[in-house]
């Protein structure tokens, strides 16, 4: 075997054991209780925690640049007054260092695989290359309302030839997706026209919808019924479908997204700053509805550290519906792992022979994740990013005790301060 992680505890199947994993050509080939496996590389996991790597299901990578910039504002005028306008003066290079920053730090915190939607994407594919990680990309449309037709089918047709283009790149760690920004900044026609699209590539179809309670009152006027019924009588909602957000849902919706087997990025750090309120995500736990986890841009969030993200969409769901037994740990650790590569179209969020090696270590022996006997229930409200290790992409070592081997890591910070000193944003 080319890889074994040896002396865990190893969460697979529902349950956590003593264990070792033994990979070969990118794969997981054995889970076993065997102390002495052997293999070209030998991690020791030092009785950590051994989990799937975590899967941001909805995040906008470039957007590192961002940390601490329009904070405290609202949403309309954090969103349209000056985060829109910053992104406008972005070069491809600014774009490449921002991602790269991301994927420095998702390495560092534990996240194996990302959904982005920005623009630039192909800089962010070289980043993602670079840093050996998983990613599902696709450049968000936005329709301006000075668009002419001729315009907008012509960024459509950008947007189809990136995801042709970068499918199955990086030795197949890259796989595109078909990303509408949201029904607010695009008209019926391209919604389905890019629907249309991600069903004839067999990709998935990802969107900003209901994040905020002016949204829905504007989006519900305009359309007569709910967004989530409009966008099921356009015939885009389906199970190869996911949403972001979804903070402002009605029964009716959720009905729909369930019936349709469409699933719904819960991203709680992001929500509860912008102000724009908590998913109903024990509801949609409830109903069928696949959820999955994701921090958003950093800009909205300030991290990238899902571990944190997991802590907190645990305890909004319970503060929100007044229920302590609300969205246990189990769940949420399948939110952010194996829902998450479902949503994302990808192998993995699982530690089984035949899945991809995509897998991190916790250290167990600090102080705030003793003692070691509910390590499961620690991994969701007790750790944080900085309890990483190990990270693991594809059978590939990307950190090993805390040290990066796949970015020079000053290198990648000092890029980034570079970008934003040299920007002119409002």
């Amino acid at each position: 075997m080319e890889l074994a992680v040896t002396n865990g505890h190893v969460y697979h199947d529902g349950r956590v054991e003593r264990a070792s994993v033994g990979v070969r050509d990118g794969r997981i080939e054995t889970v076993t209780d065997d102390e002495n496996l052997t293999a070209d590389r030998v991690v020791d996991a030092d009785g950590g925690l051994v989990i799937p790597g975590l899967v941001n299901a909805h995040t906008h990578s470039p957007m590192t640049l961002f940390r601490g910039y329009a904070d405290d504002l609202p949403f309309e005028t954090w969103l349209h007054d000056r985060i829109m306008p910053a992104e406008a003066e972005l070069s491809r290079e600014d774009v490449r260092a921002g991602a790269r920053l991301a994927a420095l730090e998702m390495i560092r915190t534990g996240t194996t695989a990302f959904a982005d939607m920005y623009f630039h994407m192909n800089a962010v594919a070289e980043a993602v290359e670079e840093a050996g990680l998983r990613a599902a990309l696709g450049p968000g449309v936005l329709v301006d309302e000075d668009d002419d037709e001729s315009a907008t089918a012509e960024r459509i047709e950008e947007v189809a030839a990136f995801a042709a283009e970068y499918d199955g790149a990086a030795e197949g760690r890259i796989r595109t997706m078909l990303m509408p920004h949201a029904p607010y900044t695009c008209p019926d026609d391209v919604l389905r026209e890019m629907s249309s699209r991600a069903a004839a590539v067999d990709r998935p179809y990802h969107i900003h919808v209901n994040e905020t309670v002016e949204e829905v009152e504007r989006l519900t006027a305009a359309y007569g019924t709910d967004p989530v019924l409009h966008l099921d009588d356009l015939g885009v909602l389906d199970d190869d479908a996911y949403i972001a957000h979804g903070v402002h849902l009605s029964e009716a919706e959720i009905e729909t997204l369930a019936d349709r087997g469409t699933g719904v990025a819960h991203c709680p750090a992001a929500n509860a700053k912008l102000g724009a309120g908590m998913a109903p995500v024990d509801a949609l736990v409830e109903a069928g509805v696949p959820v999955c986890l994701g921090t958003d841009g950093v800009a909205s969030n300030n991290s990238l550290d899902m571990l944190e993200e997991m802590k907190l969409a645990a305890l909004v769901a319970k503060a929100r519906d007044r229920d302590a037994t609300a969205l246990d740990a189990g769940t949420v650790i399948e939110m952010a792992t194996a829902n998450g590569a479902d949503a994302l179209g990808i192998d993995g969020g699982r530690i089984a022979a035949g899945e991809p090696a995509d897998m991190i270590v916790l250290d167990a022996g600090e102080a705030h994740l003793t003692p070691s006997r509910e390590l499961l229930s620690h991994a969701v409200y007790a750790a944080t990013g900085r309890d990483v290790t190990t990270t693991i992409v594809d059978g590939r070592v990307l950190m090993d005790d805390g040290e990066v081997e796949t970015l020079d890591a000053k290198q990648v910070v000092a890029d980034a301060e570079r970008a934003v000193t040299n920007a002119a944003w409002p």
